[in-house]
């Protein structure tokens, strides 16, 4: 995977601060990140209780399911692109 840059000024129009900028992005990088843990437990969490008997079968499934969020693009490449396309929504607490 190459090195992609980013144009802060042009993505700092929208907040008008480049450090509230990052600010936000990285929320919103550890909202998805603890969104994608809590699906990939909940999925995980199925195949708890099961007896031995068929356990390889669970384990290839168990791994199948680990790979295809692995294979997910990462929770700050998601928050950058969401803020690219304008779709973050962010509130400043002392104006409201």
């Amino acid at each position: 995977m190459s090195i992609q840059t980013l144009d802060i000024e042009k993505l700092k129009e929208v907040t008008g601060n480049k450090y509230e900028l990052l600010v936000i992005m990285a929320k919103r990088a550890r909202q998805i990140a603890a969104q994608e843990k809590l699906e990939l437990d909940e999925k995980l969490q199925y195949f708890e209780g099961f007896e031995d008997d068929d356990e390889f079968s669970f384990n290839e499934e168990q791994e199948q399911i680990s790979k295809a969020f692995e294979k997910l693009p990462h929770a700050t490449r998601r928050a950058i692109a969401e803020m690219e396309n304008d779709e973050i929504y962010y509130r400043k607490p002392e104006v409201d």
